[in-house]
C-alpha cells in the first residue's frame, strides 16, 4: 500500500511542500513515501499507528495458524475413535494425553471428566481453543472501523485549510492544492489500511469458524460413541441377568 501511495503522491500532491503545503523534513526530501506521509498532515501519526498495529496482528495470527496446522494429528485422532469403539476409554485417554491438536486435546479433556459431564468439559474445552483462535479479532475489527474514519478527519482537516487560503488577497493555487492533497493522502491511507485488514478478517475468521465446526463433530462423535458403549454394557447386563437361573427359597 505504501508503495502505490508513494507512486501516485507526486500526482497527488506535487505542490504541497511549497507555502500551501505541509513542511517536510530535509530527511525525507527525495523518498517518495516519506514525502507522502508528512504532506498528509497530523492526522498520518495515528494512521501509522493503526497500520503497525494491524501488521502486527495479521503477522501473528498467521504465524500462530501455520503452528496450528502443523502441529495438526489426524492419526491419532482416528486411534483414539477407535479405542472408543472398542470400549478403551482408559486407552483413549492415554493417546490423547499431551497431544498438540487441539481436537485431540478436547477429546482427552472430556474423556477425563468422563464420571463426571462429559458433554460440559467438552464444551469448556472447546471454548478454550475457540478462544485461543479468535485472539486478536476484535483489535483487527477495530482497525477496520477506525483507518477510514481517521482518513475521513484528515480529509475535514485539509479541506478546512484549504478553504484558509480562499478569500486571501494572495491566493494562490499552490496553497489550496496542498490542503486538496493532504485530504486525498489521509483517505488512501485510511481506506488502504481498512482494505488490508479486512481481507485478512475475513479469512481469519473463515478459519475460526472451520475450527468450530471441527470441534462441535469431534464433541458429537464422543458423546455418540460414549452413548453407544453405555447402551452396550447395558445390554450385555441385561443379557447376563436373564441368563442367570432362578432361585427358589429352600424348603424344610
Amino acid at each position: 500500500m505504501l508503495t502505490l501511495l508513494g507512486t501516485f503522491a507526486p500526482l497527488l500532491a506535487a505542490d504541497a511542500a511549497t507555502a500551501g503545503g505541509r513542511p517536510i523534513p530535509d530527511w525525507a526530501k527525495g523518498n517518495s513515501i516519506f514525502e507522502a506521509f508528512f504532506k498528509g498532515g497530523p492526522v498520518m501519526y495515528p494512521i501509522a499507528a493503526v497500520l503497525i498495529v494491524a501488521v502486527a496482528v495479521v503477522l501473528e495470527r498467521i504465524v500462530w495458524w501455520t503452528i496450528q496446522t502443523a502441529r495438526r494429528e489426524p492419526n491419532k485422532l482416528d486411534k483414539v475413535y477407535a479405542a472408543l469403539e472398542q470400549g478403551n476409554v482408559a486407552g483413549a485417554i492415554n493417546l490423547a494425553r499431551g497431544s498438540t491438536d487441539p481436537l485431540v486435546r478436547t477429546v482427552w479433556h472430556g474423556l477425563s471428566h468422563v464420571h463426571a459431564s462429559v458433554e460440559g468439559a467438552l464444551q469448556v474445552a472447546s471454548g478454550v481453543e475457540l478462544q485461543r483462535a479468535g485472539r486478536f479479532m476484535s483489535v483487527m475489527d477495530t482497525t477496520i472501523t477506525l483507518a477510514p474514519l481517521l482518513g475521513l478527519l484528515g480529509t475535514v482537516t485539509g479541506i478546512m485549510g484549504s478553504f484558509n487560503f480562499v478569500g486571501n488577497a494572495d491566493l494562490a493555487p499552490t496553497k489550496v492544492s496542498g490542503g486538496i492533497a493532504e485530504a486525498l493522502i489521509a483517505t488512501a491511507c485510511g481506506l488502504g489500511i481498512a482494505i488490508f485488514a479486512l481481507i485478512f478478517f475475513n479469512f481469519f475468521n473463515a478459519r475460526v469458524a472451520r475450527l468450530q465446526f471441527e470441534l462441535e463433530s469431534t464433541s458429537n462423535n464422543v458423546i455418540l460413541m460414549l452413548n453407544s458403549l453405555r447402551n452396550r454394557n447395558n445390554v450385555v447386563s441385561n443379557q447376563d441377568a436373564h441368563q442367570q437361573p432362578p432361585q427358589f427359597a429352600g424348603t424344610n
